[in-house]
């Protein structure tokens, strides 16, 4: 009780914000290589065993990775409820187009194997690259909708009309952002595979994750560029707000204006050592795949999802989706959080029980770290992919 008194409402909504993106940003780091390396799965292996070989990479893994998808959803139904509200259901096409996308991955992995017959195979693998590739495209894309603006407006009891369209989703900008996304995660699992294979599945990994980090870089800068140069429209609010204020979107005022999304950069100039980090990452991955530092390059390859993610984070704040039919209805980190006692009970929850997911999953990597190659593959008759 004395706790919970200490921490009061303000600050509590800025530790779920900031844990929302601790959130997003693991997901990125973990299942982002499963979907890197699904995504070059049909190219990057060029007969059935070295396909095998890739797949054993991550197969003992990507379930476990998982579970960060499943704590950032949770996390934003139970510390954001408008936002979990307006997003799934503004983005319900998109969302259940990643969701079977999704399923679509683990049926393959699965049924992969059961039979030897080279179509059979060849198509769960091609069903492996859509499961991977396509949430890694859709959720460049709904990011890039959210700096946009999502064209939601809410009357006065609060509730939301949608107003947009499943292919007005995919505009120039947020296309553009869909694109980064894919470099970003193919990067990642270029370098995981360089990490856990040897021989010509490593030397192709290194040119792909090479490619990547090129694009990486030239899409991160030209996305900056559209930002910073007013071609996106940025949201201020206008008005006085309370940071201890309950939920209540209309309870103050906004405006879209140009250059808005780079207000935190001109009002605190160290942050710009965040997309710094992104740009370092890439750039370091890009240079260190063509040495042997292999472990370096999975730090510098991690830097550049964190560096890239959270510079979305830190432009937006404290917005968290702006609405660019009705920008006082945007939804912000002040008056779009949970009550006081549930981001207190959450905050707890996660203090507990997050250590015990971080020291198991680094315990699981421990155990199942080590080279896959085709003589593992072949001596090794329980392996299930």
């Amino acid at each position: 009780m004395i706790l919970y008194e200490m921490i009061d409402y303000s600050t509590l909504k800025v530790i779920w914000w900031v844990l929302l993106g601790i959130l997003l940003i693991g997901f990125a780091v973990t299942d982002g290589f499963d979907m890197g390396v699904g995504a070059l799965l049909p190219f990057i292996a060029e007969t059935d065993i070295e396909r095998r070989v890739v797949i054993n990479t991550i197969g003992p893994t990507w379930e476990g990775n998982q579970v960060w998808f499943i704590l950032g959803g949770g996390a934003i139904f139970a510390a954001w409820p408008p936002l979990y509200a307006i997003s799934f259901s503004g983005f319900y096409l998109a969302m259940f187009v990643v969701l079977a996308a999704m399923i679509l991955r683990p049926v393959a992995f699965k049924y992969r194997s059961k039979r030897p017959d080279p179509s059979w195979r060849s198509s769960w693998d091609w069903a492996l690259f859509v499961g991977s590739f396509v949430p890694a495209l859709v959720f460049g894309v709904a990011v890039g909708n959210v700096l946009l603006g999502v064209p939601f407006s809410l009357d006065n009891d609060l509730r939301m009309t949608y107003e947009g369209s499943f292919f007005g989703l995919f505009s120039p900008f947020s296309l553009l952002c869909g694109l980064l996304s894919v470099a970003m995660l193919v990067m990642h699992g270029a370098v995981w595979l360089v990490m856990r294979t040897s021989g010509e599945i490593a030397t192709r990994a290194r040119r792909y994750g090479t490619f990547a980090a090129l694009l990486g870089i030239a899409l991160f800068a030209l996305g900056g560029y559209l930002v910073a140069s007013g071609y996106v429209d940025g949201f201020r609010i206008t008005s006085d707000v309370d940071p201890n204020m309950q939920a209540n979107p209309l309870a103050k005022t906004a405006a879209i204006e140009d250059g808005a999304w780079m207000a935190n950069y001109a009002a605190y100039p160290l942050l710009w050592i965040v997309p710094g980090l992104g740009f370092l990452g890439l750039a370091g991955t890009l240079l260190l795949l063509q040495t042997r530092m292999e472990m370096l390059i999975f730090v510098f390859s991690k830097s550049a999802i964190v560096g890239i993610i959270a510079t979305v984070g830190i432009s937006m704040f404290p917005f968290i989706l702006p609405s660019s039919v009705q920008p006082e209805a945007s939804l912000t980190v002040w008056d779009a959080s949970s009550t006081h006692r549930t981001l207190f009970n959450m905050l707890v929850a996660t203090i507990i029980f997050l250590p015990i997911i971080l020291v198991y999953t680094a315990w699981v990597y421990k155990v199942l770290w080590g080279k896959v190659d085709e003589e593992t593959i072949e001596r090794d008759n329980h392996t299930a992919y």
